[in-house]
């Protein structure tokens, strides 16, 4: 086994599609032999609090992380959506593939979509940044916790404690469910996570040779798309009690890049909102357009929103 590359990776059905869609891409190119690590992480544990309450999304890639440090994997395979802004020191992303559907898709056993929506219908999900939105959109409804992987979400909604639920629409897409989507949210209407629909690669810095043949997976749209938008969070202090939502587009060569802030604890607030435009040619120049958006939203008050109840009232 010691000529056999490691992949670090969840065990949900959907992160194990995740890391064997990874391990065919390297078995095809490179010819390399590849085995799976199969992990479950403190964030697959702890199912009965908001994950902005008890570390954020970092818990679903620490272990992984761990696993690299000791040797005993090569590489982690992650929803970049779930990668914290700031990865520890001595880790890096070595590639980001083609991003799938980024949109937030509806799901529903009795209701075409979010506006036939009856008042006071209850919706679960366990992202501030879809609470906030969808209060924006229909202030009317019950937005309840809904914790789980894929599988366990979907059940929820099918034992009847839910009447749509919300997910992202690449996960449901990459497993064969496209059939339980509804209908799908315009990202202008439900503005995307950072990074959403997005694998990243994650390895050692210290990997150089493993790192330079990652990087030739790499999608460079989406390399760059991603870039701006966890920009967009890391300037403002991005973390999962954050109801923030970042989303580049391409058009030709131009990137525009939306963003949206809720407020954590008034979520009923209005989203302050960002956009900007530009035509990156390297991840930097990406970045710095995020980080542009990010100054909008600080210009608009975002310090108020982010400081809490505390001092925002």
């Amino acid at each position: 086994m010691n000529d056999t590359t490691l992949i670090a990776t969840r065990e949900s059905r959907l992160a194990l599609w995740q890391a064997e869609h990874v391990r065919s891409l390297l078995e095809q190119r490179f010819g390399l032999r590849v085995g799976l690590l199969g992990m479950t992480t403190q964030g697959d544990q702890i199912l009965d609090r908001a994950l902005s309450k008890v570390g954020g999304k970092g818990l679903f890639v620490k272990e992984l992380e761990v696993a690299l440090q000791e040797g005993r994997a090569h590489l982690a395979v992650h929803s970049l959506k779930d990668v914290p802004m700031e990865l520890p020191e001595g880790f890096v992303l070595a590639a980001m593939l083609e991003r799938e559907d980024p949109r937030d898709a509806f799901v529903s056993n009795h209701h075409a979509d979010l506006a036939t929506l009856p008042h006071g219908a209850v919706v679960g999900t366990s992202s501030l940044r879809r609470v906030v939105q969808l209060r924006n959109l229909r202030p009317d409804l019950r937005i309840e916790p809904l914790r789980g992987n894929l599988d366990t979400r979907l059940r929820k909604l099918d034992e009847g404690g839910y009447d749509a639920i919300v997910l992202a629409a690449a996960g449901l897409k990459r497993l064969g469910l496209s059939g339980r989507i509804r209908a799908t949210f315009d990202v202008d209407r439900m503005i995307p996570a950072a990074g959403q629909g997005a694998l990243g690669i994650e390895v050692l810095a210290s990997a150089g040779a493993l790192r330079a043949q990652l990087a030739q997976l790499t999608h460079g749209p989406t390399w760059l798309a991603a870039h701006a938008e966890r920009a967009v969070s890391r300037a403002l202090g991005g973390s999962c009690s954050m109801p923030l939502a970042a989303h580049a587009v391409w058009a030709g060569n131009e990137l525009r890049v939306e963003a949206a802030l809720g407020h954590p604890e008034h979520t009923e607030r209005p989203l302050l909102r960002a956009q900007v435009r530009g035509c990156p040619a390297d991840a930097g120049q990406a970045s710095a357009l995020g980080e542009a958006a990010a100054a909008q939203l600080q210009a608009l008050g975002a310090a108020a929103y982010l400081a809490g109840p505390a001092t925002a009232g």
